[in-house]
């Protein structure tokens, strides 16, 4: 909304009934509405519900009073009902230790009786453009708040006691303190937006916005204004200034989430942006400074992007001083069970189901499937089986997973708990899938393709 043009709310309070005549006759065409009250009692009700944007307040009520103590008083009761009210004190006793006075004590304005039509409209205006300023700051640190601190546990909790979550957990305990940018490498729905989260809440930025943005979700054509932001007037529909991702991030954590995805030439727009530490906003001329730690996410096998010229080296040294790699579900052992178990617990409260465990083949089932959709596709199958299941006892056919990703050919062949068996078998079928092509069987994996290659020499 334009500043400007924005017309809010006005409470007049004035024991002179001239005064509220005049006033209420010359605001009308500049406000959205308007109440008057003769009676300063009566300003908390009407702050209850008109919730006015602007108040003018006579400073003296009883007859030959001159002190304006009686204004003070009721200002200070407003702004023990909102801190952010804007207040214009009105005098017939008018002089500047008592304007002085008034300011200090938190009046956003003074006008003397009688007032010049002009200035006290001029006046208006600046009022209503600070009330907007206080709600448009108000409701960006509320909207900054949610961001930053995530109502839902489960993106708090990294659930599993694999080799290779424990290794996770261990790095992010000992990365979350550093600054250092850091790359989340890992297959779709594998948890590298928990991870990310969890970096952010273990650093010492935890107090500050956590923001984060899906770039294989944002069209090439809105990149700078998504992540730089614009001022007024920069496009049609740009009808007030917004900040970009980066600047709502400033002091605390960016997650750019799909960082592969984005095109070359945003690309470089990003990497200049990270490089000088500062951003331009889209129709701005003046660059402001930002300070974000960055914390970046993707399923691509970026260096193969590299050396296929798909994605800069630059950018790609500047986001990855420390790499994070998520193993996918399928190579987590039972971690699978754990995390099925937390998910039957869940979704069994929500959907008031007296589901006590998961049965035995049911577990089997679990054990064996490929999860080509990882932890979130093991979500939505536990979902899917409370919501369907009528018994206390989770049963396969209600987790409805296809058995073409089966691991087994036999659904009710013992799985191996051997790990060296498990990984051995694992990187077999990866190999099988990409047809032997190392870089992306090390993609499927969720591993890079030297350890790849170490682990095929073992």
């Amino acid at each position: 909304m334009d500043k400007i043009m924005y017309k809010g709310k006005v409470l007049i309070v004035d024991d002179n009934e001239d005064v509220l005549f005049s006033l209420n006759l010359l605001l009308k065409p500049h406000c959205e509405a308007i109440r008057v009250a003769t009676a300063p009692e009566k300003i908390a009700h009407f702050m209850k519900v008109f919730e006015p944007d602007v108040i003018f307040l006579d400073m003296n009520f009883r007859r030959d009073a001159v002190s304006g103590s009686e204004g003070f008083k009721y200002l200070e009761e407003i702004h023990k009902l909102d801190s952010d009210a804007v207040v214009i004190f009105m005098t017939a006793y008018s002089d500047t230790d008592k304007a002085v006075r008034a300011i200090k004590a938190g009046a956003t304005d003074f006008i003397a009786k009688p007032w010049d039509n002009d200035k006290l409209l001029a006046t208006l205006r600046s009022a209503m453009e600070l009330r907007y300023s206080r709600l448009e700051v108000l409701s960006l640190k509320e909207r900054l708040a949610t961001i930053g601190h995530s109502g839902d546990e489960d993106a708090l909790a990294l659930i599993g006691e694999s080799q290779e979550m424990r290794r996770i957990k261990a790095d992010i305990e000992r990365f979350a303190k550093s600054d250092a940018n850091i790359l989340i490498l890992g297959e779709n729905g594998t948890g590298k937006d928990v991870v990310a989260r969890l970096l952010h809440n273990l650093s010492q930025r935890r107090d500050n916005p956590f923001v984060a943005i899906d770039l294989g979700c944002v069209p090439e054509q809105l990149f700078e204004s998504e992540l730089f932001g614009y001022e007024k007037g920069a496009f049609t529909g740009a009808v007030s200034a917004k900040a970009g991702r980066m600047e709502a991030a400033s002091g605390g954590t960016l997650f750019l989430d799909e960082i592969g995805n984005l095109p070359l030439q945003s690309q470089a727009k990003l990497l200049t942006a990270i490089e000088k530490r500062e951003i331009t906003r889209v129709g701005g001329t003046r660059a402001k400074r930002i300070d974000v730690r960055l914390i970046s996410a993707t399923n691509c096998d970026l260096q193969r992007m590299v050396a296929e010229g798909g994605f800069r080296q630059d950018l790609q040294f500047r986001i990855n001083t420390i790499e994070i790699h998520i193993p996918p579900l399928r190579e987590r052992g039972e971690d699978i069970l754990l995390l099925a178990e937390f998910f039957l617990t869940k979704f069994a409260k929500k959907y008031n189901k007296d589901i006590r465990r998961i049965s035995r083949d049911a577990q089997r089932l679990l054990m064996k499937y490929d999860w080509p959709g990882n932890v979130r596709e093991l979500q939505h199958a536990v979902e899917r089986a409370v919501i369907m299941e009528d018994s206390n006892i989770l049963r396969p056919d209600n987790l409805m997973l296809s058995p073409a990703q089966a691991l087994s050919s036999s659904p009710t062949e013992e799985l191996t708990m051997n790990l060296e068996e498990l990984e051995r078998d694992a990187i077999s079928r990866a190999m099988k899938r990409a047809d032997g092509n190392i870089s992306r069987a090390a993609e499927l994996l969720g591993i890079t393709r030297y350890a790849l290659y170490r682990k095929l020499g073992k």
